[in-house]
């Protein structure tokens, strides 16, 4: 019998009636012969609510009290699909990230997974049962709840499908699928109907809301085939997989862009071996995620050093660079949030040259400012001042010819 994972996302089960139609939809599966693992966020706008609500009583919350906090989301859209599936006549079983044995390091809110056990699902499916997960959550080895942080259950679901040697993993979302880009900018943005791990990797890095990447590094790990598709359209989704020889004629598959970007400059850096080293250990023992690095060509013995990086982390990232400043003897540490990063993703870039100049030259024609470049075997990446986003999306889906059928 094949055994298909299928996760949920919170507009998905954003209300009771959508929680009913999403247990009809596991019915179905579950009457063709398939076995059925669920996994479901919380309902839309859950997280956020509890999120405020921790906020009203203290500005810093504790990382531990929060996690046991939000994971209650996800419990009850657990709980109420277990119940609408039992409610049409089929058995069902409900169970936390805890209780299926997800086992995480202790980074509270933004916890990896070490392991994921699985017993108790590998015996309710041998009982018959449509077994129903919380996602987003595990536990530590210091048995607390943790949370994987946002777009969590689609790394739960993923995780699942990985440990149960599952056929697939669908992932059910209010999209249909994985667009060329964001369809809310570009009208004519085109729905693909497949895409490798690696550019999908590359692209929910770079923004794309579609799939949380740490999702996509499983799947790339352990070859699971992930299908993303509608919930509320019965329409093919889009298959991410292993590259084959059609995804290389493909030059760029996709645009992405990311608005939530800051710069943080150090400038008059003594160019002196180590201090790079002190500079980033720093910032990564303070779990920054940081993203480009600039260092600019060395002055009379100094030199500038320029790093992107999340907004939510410009107050940690400057208070502590402005204590580290005073450390190395640089002169002084900058701040610019209005950053957005754009990126053009193919895997076909590999075996064709030119993409850079041709993407430079689009951008620079609209007196589009580049800031900082990044490349990979398959992505550029620019940051740009965040005004020029939708225009640069636009200009590029054009340029590439992505709306055009391949």
């Amino acid at each position: 019998m094949r055994l298909i994972v299928q996760k949920y996302g919170g507009t998905s089960v954003g209300n009771i009636q959508r929680i009913k139609e999403v247990a009809k939809k596991i019915i179905a599966s579950k009457k063709n012969g398939v076995s059925i693992v669920v996994v479901v966020s919380a309902m839309a706008g859950e997280t956020d609510k509890l999120i405020e609500l921790a906020h009203q009583i203290s500005p810093d919350p504790d990382k531990r009290a929060m996690d046991l906090l939000l994971s209650s989301g996800e419990r009850i859209s657990c709980s109420l699909l277990t119940l609408a599936i039992e409610q049409l006549g089929f058995k069902a079983v409900s169970f936390t990230g805890r209780q299926v044995g997800i086992l995480t390091d202790s980074n509270h809110t933004k916890a990896r997974i070490k392991k994921v056990e699985a017993f108790k699902i590998h015996q309710a499916l041998k009982d018959g049962l449509i077994v129903i997960v919380a996602g987003f959550q595990g536990i530590d080895e210091k048995d607390n709840v943790t949370t994987l942080g946002r777009g969590g259950s689609d790394t739960s679901a993923v995780a699942l499908a990985a440990a149960l040697k599952a056929d697939a993993c669908e992932i059910y979302s209010d999209v249909d699928g994985v667009f060329t880009t964001d369809p809310n900018i570009v009208f004519c943005a085109r729905k693909l109907n497949k895409i490798s791990y690696e550019e999908m990797m590359e692209m929910s890095s770079l923004g794309a809301k579609v799939l949380q990447i740490r999702s996509v590094q499983f799947a790339k790990k352990y070859k699971v085939p992930l299908l993303v598709k509608s919930s509320f359209k019965n329409v093919k989704g889009t298959l991410v997989t292993e590259e084959d020889s059609e995804m290389e004629e493909v030059v760029v598959s996709g645009i992405t862009y990311d608005k939530d970007q800051a710069k943080i400059s150090i400038i008059g850096v003594p160019d002196k071996p180590g201090i790079a080293s002190k500079i980033f250990t720093a910032v990564a023992n303070n779990n920054i995620v940081i993203d480009m690095i600039i260092q600019n060509i060395s002055h009379e013995g100094l030199t500038d050093i320029s790093f992107t990086l999340p907004r939510i982390e410009t107050k940690k990232g400057m208070e502590l660079l402005k204590t580290l400043n005073k450390k190395i003897g640089a002169k002084e540490v900058r701040l610019d949030k209005n950053m957005s990063k754009i990126s053009i993703v193919g895997a076909g870039m590999r075996s064709h040259s030119g993409i850079a100049a041709k993407m430079f030259s689009v951008l620079a024609k609209e007196n589009i400012n580049i800031m900082m470049i990044s490349t990979s075997e398959i992505k550029i990446s620019c940051v740009i001042d965040e005004k020029y986003t939708e225009l640069a999306v636009r200009i590029l889906h054009k340029a590439f010819s992505l709306e055009k059928k391949r």
